[in-house]
């Protein structure tokens, strides 16, 4: 399954994730690696030094998918300053204000 506007693909389906009770906050791309992180939390009691790889690869697939998503809101940016920009420059040529003869 893809989404729109990533490119790491879907890889839990949605009936694997309501089996492994995946809250709908954390069902994103990186749900695949949040299933098997979180059955070893549970077997290992919490513990914060167990289940150290799992946890590791899911923060890593999270923090590309927060680069990714940062990487797109910058170039929408660029776009609309880029228009604004353009827009700006047609609109230069005859002042708002005119300029008195003192200045």
């Amino acid at each position: 399954m893809d989404v729109e506007g990533s490119s790491k693909k879907m890889i839990a389906t949605q009936a694997e994730m309501v089996e492994a009770r995946v809250p709908l906050a954390y069902r994103d791309q990186c749900a695949h690696l949040l299933i098997p992180l979180n059955k070893c939390r549970q077997s290992e009691f919490y513990l914060p030094w167990k289940c150290e790889d799992e946890r590791h690869t899911y923060e890593k697939c999270e923090y590309e998918l927060v680069m990714e998503r940062m990487l797109q809101m910058k170039k929408i940016r660029d776009q609309e300053a880029k228009l604004k920009h353009s827009k700006g420059q047609l609109g230069a040529t005859i002042p708002l204000i005119p300029k008195t003869a003192d200045a």
